[in-house]
């Protein structure tokens, strides 16, 4: 299957079984999501409704119980990869470590792990040449503040071949991208592909993305807010040139 040069992942964050709606990184006021695309706010009808809006091929997904320490959703992700054997998944479970990362990735075979650094303890799972193409950097940003090992800035040799950039403030605030930062992370990786995360509006903003030599957006409440609509998201996927796998 081709390859789009720009990709739009959708994203659930998934807390006590259900995707919650994701406001400002303020977890602690995340509720159940109520959208327009499922009939509830259970994983697999979710992703369903998404499915429906438009053929993603991948789907981030964030474990909030994962990252908050308060448990997994490890089960969820087996019954979500059989449910949809042609989705990639990209999870962030809250990893701090490198030890943590291969456990991971032994359990979850064919599954994709973001590394946040939010939660990563130091550099030593960037350096494990054993997690492969498998792995990808989630630079996680609240306001100016790059969250996680301080040195991680000045190791951009040490990122894998995906980053995304995710501004936790951003996030559910129709705000719009912080387009500056993502240039600048660009520049501080040029052979990486690049995907912005946090507060994407909608088409346009996808537009701009690209043109700035952005790899792909991750977007939740412009798809569950009517904002990036199926003919949309259909005429933008035909602008862009694909490439083989």
């Amino acid at each position: 299957m081709p390859e789009p040069t720009f990709e739009v992942i959708p994203v659930i964050d998934l807390r006590g079984g259900a995707v919650v709606r994701a406001r400002k990184g303020l977890r602690q006021f995340y509720e159940p999501i109520v959208t327009p695309l499922a009939r509830s706010s259970l994983p697999q009808d979710v992703i369903t409704g998404l499915l429906s809006l438009y053929p993603f091929h991948t789907i981030y997904l964030a474990d909030l119980d994962g990252i908050e320490r308060h448990g997994s959703h490890e089960q969820y992700l087996k019954e979500l990869r059989m449910a949809f054997p042609v989705l990639a998944f990209w999870v962030d479970a809250g990893i701090s470590d490198a030890a943590e990362a291969r456990a991971w990735l032994g359990r979850h075979d064919g599954l994709h792990l973001v590394l946040g650094s939010e939660t990563l303890e130091s550099l030593v799972a960037l350096e494990d040449l054993a997690l492969g193409g498998r792995a990808l950097l989630s630079l996680d940003y609240r306001g100016n503040d790059l969250l996680g090992p301080g040195e991680i800035w000045n190791k951009p040799q040490l990122w894998p071949a995906r980053v995304i950039v995710m501004d936790l403030a951003r996030v559910g605030t129709n705000a719009g991208p912080e387009f500056y930062r993502l240039e600048k992370v660009k520049r501080r990786a040029p052979k990486a592909r690049v995907y912005a995360a946090g507060g994407v509006r909608d088409g346009s903003d996808l537009k701009r993305l690209r043109e700035s030599g952005m790899s792909g957006a991750l977007v939740s409440s412009a798809l569950h807010d009517g904002r990036l609509t199926a003919p949309e998201l259909a005429a933008f996927k035909l602008e862009g040139a694909t490439r083989p796998k």
